[in-house]
């Protein structure tokens, strides 16, 4: 019986002593099948990584720059049953029973030059019948207003006092998602007050707060007082105007708006060296182009704006541009939204040679506008209603 499976001994003591050499020397031929994940990891943070203890240093650097500002605003006030009162009658009016009545409201403001200019939110000094400024040293003075602009709900005051602390200002264009910001003003008139947060986003628009929108956003608590503060980094160097929040108690929820430094400085300086901003201005009226209007004319996408339409005699009505024409490329740049080309055309100085592209009659055309002045708003100009007729186009740019 031996005999007969002797012949299997040595195959079988061949497996076993190749399935341990396999075991011995390539463990992992019998491991289970696993998927590989590749997890980075650093045992300690690098220096970079590691911020400050501490910011009051440039809190320290900032705060004596940033003044809060009172307004009183005298309105007229009826009460027909107070006239009625005997005793009160004597204060009121014997003919109209209106009193005049005393509003007041708070604000904050940053003193950017030792000349005394201050910049502020227009909303905070709008209407006011006298501003007054403290600053965080004790002393106060009455401002003037030297120009505000309600497209960026901005204004620029001047006070008569000397050696007066300026903050230094750091380009917003710099900044990145993540930065450290503190947002310094006078909350509810508690007295000036520091909170601090990161830079959330950058570039908001089409939030319907003002004309032109370029916030830097923030969770740095902004509150009731806040408006028109400063919004600094962490070195203490302004990178912006505290402005908005969106709130649904009336307190910080943790997006609060800010106007870019850049701006200010750029609506600043117009307001001083002219009284108004200015701004490029071709002229349209345009409006963005919806999946449905893309394939009626043609177009592969919605990347582009319809010329609604367009002011007489205004610059791309004198580059040839009509009512029903696609905007497909401003300054060589493709169209992203209605809000940044408009906003773009408004940092043009006037004069610019601004090259568009544009969609015609299923076809492509290139033309030039020369960029104006944006008209006053107390000039308005008449729009043309409709299309003219390839007739009307010709006699028209014939007279020209």
């Amino acid at each position: 019986m031996i005999q007969r499976f002797a012949f299997l001994v040595w195959p079988i003591l061949s497996g076993i002593l190749a399935a341990v050499a396999l075991l011995i020397y390539l463990p992992d031929t019998f491991a289970p099948q696993t998927n590989t994940v590749q997890i980075r990891q650093v045992d300690t943070p690098s220096t970079e990584m590691r911020g400050p203890f501490s910011y009051a240093d440039a809190v320290e650097h900032a705060a004596s720059s940033v003044v809060n500002i009172y307004t009183r605003t005298v309105v007229p006030s009826s009460n027909k049953q107070i006239y009625s009162d005997p005793s009160i009658r004597k204060y009121y009016d014997a003919k109209t029973g209106h009193k005049e009545r005393i509003q007041s409201s708070l604000g904050s403001g940053v003193i950017l030059s030792p000349e005394g200019y201050i910049a502020t939110n227009n909303h905070v000094i709008s209407g006011a019948d006298s501003i007054v400024v403290a600053l965080k040293d004790g002393r106060e003075a009455t401002a003037t207003v030297v120009g505000n602009d309600p497209d960026t709900d901005l204004a620029v005051l001047k006070i008569n006092l000397t050696n007066l602390p300026s903050i230094t200002v750091s380009s917003s264009a710099n900044l990145r998602v993540g930065d450290v910001a503190l947002a310094i003003g006078n909350p509810f008139g508690v007295g000036q007050t520091v909170t601090m947060g990161i830079i959330s986003a950058t570039g908001r628009n089409q939030l319907g707060l003002n004309t032109y929108e370029d916030f830097i956003q923030t969770d740095a608590a902004i509150n009731p007082g806040n408006s028109g503060g400063a919004l600094i980094n962490a070195e203490g160097n302004l990178i912006g105007i505290n402005t908005a929040i969106f709130t649904r108690s009336g307190g910080s929820q943790g997006i609060g708006f800010a106007i870019p430094s850049d701006q200010a400085k750029q609506v600043m300086q117009d307001l001083i060296d002219h009284g108004r901003v200015i701004r490029g201005w071709v002229g349209v009226e345009a409006q963005e182009i919806t999946p449905e209007l893309a394939e009626s004319f043609g177009l592969k996408d919605t990347k582009g704006l319809i010329i609604a339409g367009i002011y007489r005699d205004g610059p791309a009505h004198k580059a040839g541009l009509l009512p029903g024409d696609i905007l497909l490329e401003i300054g060589g740049k493709k169209i992203v939204n209605s809000f940044n080309s408009m906003y773009s055309v408004a940092r043009m100085p006037p004069g610019t040679v601004l090259p568009v592209k544009i969609w015609r009659n299923g076809e492509a055309k290139e033309l030039e506008i020369t960029v104006t002045q944006r008209p006053a708003i107390a000039n308005p100009i008449t729009e043309i209603p409709a299309q003219p007729s390839t007739e009307e186009t010709n006699k028209e740019k014939a007279s020209q």
